[in-house]
């Protein structure tokens, strides 16, 4: 039981075998445990299934970007600073001299694609960080990254809106509703926009200015109260945070209390998170530098700020903004999948 054959014969209404080769055959009991034809085969073939839907899905989301004038790039994957977000902590590249990690996002890189004269970009390219497995989570994983010149996060959610739509329909034979992981969602444009002080307000019952700027236990609120109830029916993006929370975002040009940033939401998950891009190398240094010391009073590596990146924009940067999405999320999400390592062909629990 197990081998691989090839069967030779005609069919008549009646299959007849001419001949049956034995081409290769198991060595030890089949199906063995733990092995990869129960992992791809069980429930029906759902991870092959998985796998097909997932290779749909990468061919619209570059149907999308094609019609839309976008050029797809690749930057590379081990880098001398993988940025300093104080919650992101990079692999590094063993033996590497000088030191280079591998990226928790192609941000840097390319930015710096737009500062040599390109208007549209993606990318969609593997990311590692070091966090808890988990079912929206796995250290190695899948980001779909776009920027675009002379814009801002309005024009970026619009973009998020519409691409999400388009892989759905090309996914669910044309409808623009998808499982979700607890009820259908219709993700069809326009999302609901709304911003942190108002979800705050709604879920948690609380102030934002009575949490600032307490970070931790703003983070904590918005983790246990806000998030999951956000994109419960309609997709929605959080939109104006707080300035002290801008990272690589500018400044709201309306309001400098609150940063030009958004993340998008589908049934309680984050599925993206984008910014009208900060493009002045004096305020981004100033900013880097911050979050080393952030990153050394925490007791973790201060990786090295990007020169090549602040050179980048003190060449010039257009007005841009940009969205990092988690493909495996969106695939999840899509497909009804249980978690994101359902959809992966070899996820890190089976290496």
């Amino acid at each position: 039981m197990g081998a691989w054959v090839l069967v030779d014969g005609e069919w008549n209404g009646v299959e007849v075998v001419g001949t049956c080769e034995v081409l290769t055959a198991p060595h030890g009991p089949f199906p063995r445990p733990g092995g990869d034809w129960p992992s791809f085969q069980d429930h029906g073939g759902r991870r092959l299934e998985l796998l097909r839907q997932r290779a749909l899905g990468r061919r619209a989301v570059r149907d999308f970007f094609d019609q839309r004038a976008f050029l797809e790039v690749e930057t590379p994957a081990a880098v001398p600073s993988p940025g300093l977000d104080l919650h992101l902590d990079a692999f590094p590249v063993a033996g590497a001299n000088p030191p280079r990690w591998l990226i928790t996002s192609p941000e840097y890189q390319m930015k710096r694609i737009l500062a040599g004269g390109a208007q549209r970009i993606y990318q969609l390219c593997k990311c590692w960080r070091r966090e808890e497995l988990g079912a929206h989570h796995e250290p190695e994983f899948t980001m779909l990254e776009w920027y675009r010149t002379y814009a801002g996060s309005e024009e970026v959610m619009r973009d998020t809106e519409q691409l999400v739509a388009h892989v759905a329909r090309a996914l669910r034979d044309g409808s623009t509703i998808i499982p979700g992981k607890d009820a259908p969602i219709d993700v069809a444009p326009p999302w609901q926009r709304l911003t942190v002080a108002e979800a705050f307000r709604v879920f948690a019952d609380v102030e934002v200015k009575d949490v600032l700027p307490d970070e931790e236990r703003f983070f904590r609120i918005l983790v246990d109260a806000v998030e999951p109830q956000l994109g419960r029916v309609r997709p929605v993006f959080l939109t104006h945070w707080p300035a002290t929370m801008a990272s690589l975002a500018r400044l709201h040009p309306d309001d400098p209390s609150v940063c030009d940033r958004f993340e998008g939401y589908l049934g309680g998950i984050e599925l993206c998170n984008g910014f009208g891009e900060l493009v002045d190398p004096v305020e981004q240094r100033r900013r880097l530098e911050r979050d080393q010391r952030d990153r050394e009073a925490a007791g973790k590596i201060a990786y090295p700020i990007d020169e090549r990146f602040i050179g980048a924009l003190e060449e010039g940067i257009p007005p841009s903004g940009g969205n990092a999405l988690g493909f495996d999320r969106l695939m999840m999400l899509v497909t009804g999948a249980e978690t994101i390592a359902d959809g992966m062909a070899i996820p890190s629990a089976r290496l």
